[in-house]
């Protein structure tokens, strides 16, 4: 195997070394991220959802984030740390972990725990409030690879039923062994605002609901905001619960077979309203959340490119951060994996890098 110089062969993979060059972009960026994590802000979080002790628990997020970032595996970057003293002094690391103090760390919390600990640090950074008035949001889903060459084995279906994996089926890559992200996006900031992983690839219709709840659960959505979808989330059912239930204008792009007429019959009011104090008012919101849904359904030009802009999120995160095609095996360690590729995509994007080009600079990194 022929080696590039500057570069060296770590196990079964080439990898360039992990020298600081901090008038780099790249390291530049890099810097800012890792100088989050070290915040008092951000310990506090740790903190707060009892991720102890917060300084070498901090130290594994910044490997981990390093890891992403270069798409390079947690145990060459702890090498490196032991072989760079100026690598050491760029992360704020003064003892080095062994790599299995960096597993134990991040394995030992549960998933809400650390769902929990990366949206606080990203929302007490980013600082994402809802504005005045409505807010728009996108939501979008894209698979995740598992890298399963490691077992050197072939997994039939039945196979995967006794393990956490699934076979996926997506248009663009085919059948895979993996997962399904969905991702919520506030349009203007592009900030993550919620996230969901499921095993496979579950119809986008059918994570509508899903998706919908959280977003209402965690207050995210309110009475009145539109939520952007593609042609995937498609069905009248769903229109018709968006407004009903989750007092949104539902904006899924329509497909060729869609009429308005039928969609309009769909939409008499539930009888559940009646009888009620608030009977006129209920009526008078689902109305106009109805009339302002076929406002856009006429017209979804303006929305288009704002959707795009999720597209290109994902292609950052799949290209610049290693979310392609990742080395976990369970559903447990993918989500963590995802939490910590949401962290670096958030606080990447709060840092200035939330224009289109900006974005696809990042992927071409």
């Amino acid at each position: 195997m022929i080696v590039l110089e500057g570069e060296y062969i770590f196990g079964n993979t080439m990898y360039s070394p992990l020298i600081v060059e901090r008038k780099d972009p790249k390291w530049f960026l890099l810097e800012r991220v890792l100088a989050v994590v070290s915040t008092r802000r951000a310990q506090q979080e740790f903190s707060k959802y009892e991720i102890t002790p917060i300084k070498p628990a901090a130290e594994a997020v910044k490997i981990a984030l390093m890891a992403m970032f270069f798409s390079v595996d947690y145990t060459f970057v702890v090498q490196e740390l032991k072989d760079r003293r100026k690598l050491r002094k760029f992360m704020g690391i003064r003892d080095v972990p062994s790599v299995e103090t960096v597993y134990s760390i991040l394995s030992r919390c549960d998933e809400l725990q650390f769902i929990s600990l990366i949206t606080g640090i990203l929302n007490s950074w980013c600082k994402w409030k809802r504005r005045r008035g409505m807010n728009t949001f996108l939501v979008d889903a894209t698979s995740i690879t598992l890298d399963l060459n490691w077992f050197k084995r072939t997994y039939s279906k039945a196979k995967l039923e006794t393990r956490e994996f699934k076979w996926g089926y997506s248009p663009i890559h085919g059948h895979y062994i993996g997962y399904k992200l969905t991702l919520a996006l506030d349009s203007r900031s592009l900030q993550p605002v919620c996230f969901l992983l499921h095993p496979g690839s579950p119809h986008d219709s059918v994570l509508y609901e899903e998706i919908m709840t959280e977003l209402k659960r965690r207050r995210i959505t309110r009475i009145g905001d539109i939520v952007v979808f593609d042609k995937g989330y498609y069905s009248y059912d769903n229109y018709v619960q968006g407004i009903f239930e989750f007092n949104v204008v539902p904006l899924i792009f329509s497909k060729k077979k869609f009429s308005v007429s039928k969609l309009m019959k769909r939409l008499n009011y539930p009888i559940w309203i009646f009888g009620r104090s608030d009977t006129k008012q209920l009526m008078k919101r689902f109305s106009n959340l109805a009339r302002r849904l076929f406002t856009h359904l006429r017209d979804e030009r303006p929305f288009l490119e704002k959707r795009s802009r999720i597209e290109d999120v994902f292609k950052a995160a799949k290209n610049a951060f290693g979310l392609r095609k990742i080395h976990k095996y369970t559903t447990r360690s993918v989500k963590k994996t995802v939490c910590l590729n949401v962290l670096l995509l958030g606080l990447v994007i709060s840092l200035g890098f939330d224009k289109k080009i900006d974005l696809q600079r990042l992927s071409e990194w």
